[in-house]
């Protein structure tokens, strides 16, 4: 769920703003404001998916603030433990008719500190690139930037095929993962299976955990032409890897209701190991009936291109992630 901020708010004066947890009877005025957000790009996704995006009453790990001004809702935004000492922020909603009053800094600082109780040392957000408002309120609240990326969309395609093998041993793509650029440049993260639209950093455990539960990928070495480096080729070990972690159902522009087969990496060596890779995600979104796929690939020129280059639709625009440090007061 990327987003942020709507605005970048500021003290107004001694604006009383009242932080809460909420509730399911607040759908109304939550969905009131927030359908009329990023009209011009399909609008708001939260009036759509607020019922399910509260947290239950008796579930940790999770929480809705609600932020009100003289009894009008000024704004939401949520926390989700992704790990022990990782929280993530979404859904973050200030009504513009509150905006500039503090809003997003008081809901920050009230999940802020909800974080700290659950143990958390650091804290993330995604924001769109094109939301420059999101990204400078993120910024004011002490978010610094950590990484950026973009999705590929291969088509699902059952006859998909390309120049080397593809195994599932997490022990090798932990071994590629590790030594990858890709790592490198979105700082071990990838997209979370325990929650749509947040990023975690991965582990050992997650490689073999997705392997059982959803789907790895692991491109081996082999002969494969093109290699830069020939001594590539004579060494056992994977090229590339990703993972399935869910399919989910859209609505396209067209109104139609479709299967989005959704993967949280995309990592590889070269051209030829991108291709396989994408064939091989390329099959297993059609073995799931799925419309269409995404995969999260670093934003950089190589990967991107890379991505073109081998068959894969790629997204108009990246997303790019910040962090927050809250070990500190």
């Amino acid at each position: 769920m990327t987003d942020s901020s709507t605005d970048a708010d500021e003290r107004d004066g001694d604006l009383e703003v009242e932080i809460r947890r909420a509730t399911h009877d607040d759908y109304e005025d939550v969905a009131s404001f927030t359908g009329t957000i990023w009209e011009d790009r399909g609008g708001d996704y939260i009036p759509e998916i607020y019922h399910d995006w509260l947290e239950d009453d008796d579930e940790e790990g999770k929480k809705t603030f609600l932020a009100e001004i003289d009894g009008d809702v000024a704004g939401i935004l949520q926390g989700v433990m992704l790990s022990p000492e990782e929280a993530w922020f979404q859904g973050m909603r200030v009504n513009p008719a509150y905006q500039r009053r503090g809003v997003s800094q008081r809901l920050n600082e009230a999940c802020f500190e909800w974080a700290r109780e659950q143990g958390a040392t650091i804290g993330r957000v995604m924001v769109f690139s094109w939301n420059s408002p999101s990204l400078g309120a993120a910024r004011k609240s002490d978010f610094e930037p950590i990484t950026e990326f973009r999705f590929a969309t291969p088509e699902p395609d059952a006859d998909a095929s390309g120049p080397l093998s593809v195994s599932s041993d997490p022990a090798d793509a932990w071994r590629f993962w590790m030594g990858s650029d890709a790592r490198d440049h979105l700082r071990g993260l990838g997209l979370a299976t325990e929650e749509s639209w947040a990023l975690r950093e991965l582990t050992r455990d997650d490689f073999s955990r997705v392997a059982d539960e959803t789907a790895l990928f692991v491109v081996e070495g082999g002969e494969a032409d093109g290699d830069d480096d020939p001594t590539l080729g004579e060494r056992a070990g994977a090229r590339a890897t990703a993972y399935r972690t869910r399919t989910l159902e859209r609505t396209d522009d067209d109104g139609a209701e479709v299967t989005i087969a959704e993967y949280g990496l995309g990592a590889w060596a070269n051209v030829d190991a991108a291709q396989s890779l994408f064939a091989a995600i390329a099959r297993d979104a059609a073995s799931l009936g799925a419309d269409g796929t995404r995969v999260l690939i670093p934003e950089t020129v190589e990967y991107v291109s890379d991505a073109s280059y081998a068959g894969a639709g790629v997204a108009d625009e990246p997303d790019f992630v910040l962090g927050i440090d809250l070990t500190g007061t």
